[in-house]
């Protein structure tokens, strides 16, 4: 028996070294990106829902983009705070602002694909940059940098959105590590030609992308998934690309409690049981890898059986995964969570496993 599952650990470490090394590889270890500046008009959307405090601190810093040639169209989704207010506001103050108001409508109420939709019908532009309410641009050259990875052939490009860093919070390092780790997969998957997902935060994608695909319809009464369920039907290895330039990230404030980010999670996992088999079955085999190489180990050196090898092995995967990790920290400014890599895996590994059960009896609550 024992046997067994030491054969079993050594397949499961093989496993994360073809994900961590072959696959991740594609982008930890890819060369930095260069910026060539598209001379092509941008719709920059963005829908809110009562978020009068974040709108009325980030909608000035989209305003002053070093574009040439760019809208910004407010997509107010039946605030009953004062969002609606400060976006007619902003209209006023600023000529390449576009509002859009939407109305409550029974069939879709509450459901933030409508409004996207009304917003993206809206839009004056052929390529339009997704954000949400909450973010903001890291540079005045956000746009130039997402837009610059367009080509005739990569019509939808991914972005990263980055979580504020808050310092001496524990719990800041593990949001901004998950999401590490998440951009890390769904820009080396895009790499090998098999995009999976991308974040609302942070992506673009040429309209007629959205009409191929009939916008949201496939997946309108699933309350999630405006971005990676769409970027799940339409994104192909022909059209699709990423877009790392530091230039380029989006950054939002983090949750500050366990409870609201557990929350947050429960909502990300729900919508993943509706990808396409391949990426269901290639992100499961991930993280049951990440599972049982925390618990093999455990049972193998309880028994003390071949300790020596255990350990070895075990020392093995923190390299590789370190280095793997390192290099895409590194072309992500996160460079500070890797100090605190095994911790925080391990913490993040039974958060999964928790939400994953949590999920299982109970629904998430979706878009407010």
């Amino acid at each position: 028996m024992l046997l067994t599952l030491f054969c079993l650990f050594i397949a499961v470490v093989v496993v994360q070294f073809l994900y961590y090394i072959v696959v991740f590889g594609k982008f930890s270890f890819a060369k930095p990106q260069t910026v060539t500046p598209k001379r092509i008009p941008i719709s920059v959307i963005v829908c809110a829902k009562n978020e009068e405090e974040n709108v009325k601190k980030f909608v000035p810093l989209l305003a002053e983009q070093n574009y040439a040639t760019f809208e910004i169209v407010l997509i107010d989704d039946a605030s009953s705070d004062n969002t609606l207010e400060l976006f007619e506001e902003f209209e006023k103050q600023y000529p390449n602002v576009k509002l859009v108001k939407v109305e409550n409508n029974e069939a879709f109420w509450g459901n933030k694909k409508f409004a996207l939709t009304l917003g993206i019908k809206a839009a004056k532009y052929e390529y339009l940059l997704f954000t949400d309410a909450d973010c903001y641009p890291t540079s005045k050259d956000w746009i130039t940098s997402m837009s610059s990875q367009f080509t005739t052939q990569k019509s939808i490009v991914l972005g990263y959105g980055a979580y504020d860093k808050i310092p001496n919070s524990f719990l800041n390092k593990i949001i901004r590590f998950e999401t590490l780790l998440t951009a890390t997969q769904y820009f080396s998957w895009a790499k090998l030609g098999k995009p999976y997902m991308g974040v609302g935060r942070n992506m673009a994608y040429r309209r007629d992308e959205f009409f191929k695909v009939r916008g949201f319809m496939d997946h309108m009464k699933i309350r999630s998934g405006d971005d990676d369920l769409f970027i799940n039907q339409a994104a192909t290895g022909d059209n699709t690309t990423i877009c790392y330039l530091p230039e380029s990230f989006t950054y939002s404030e983090p949750k500050t409690s366990f409870k609201d980010w557990f929350t947050q999670k429960r909502r990300h996992v729900s919508t993943a049981k509706h990808y396409k088999m391949f990426d269901r079955n290639q992100l499961s085999l991930f993280y049951a890898s990440q599972l049982l190489f925390l618990l093999l180990p455990i049972i193998l050196l309880a028994f003390q059986f071949q300790w020596i090898a255990v350990v070895s092995i075990i020392g093995f995967r923190y390299i590789f995964a370190w280095i793997s990790m390192g290099f895409a920290a590194g072309k992500l400014k996160e460079k500070d969570v890797m100090y605190w890599f095994p911790i925080i895996e391990i913490t993040l590994i039974f958060t999964q496993l928790n939400v994953f059960i949590t999920n299982t009896f109970s629904k998430p609550v979706h878009w407010k």
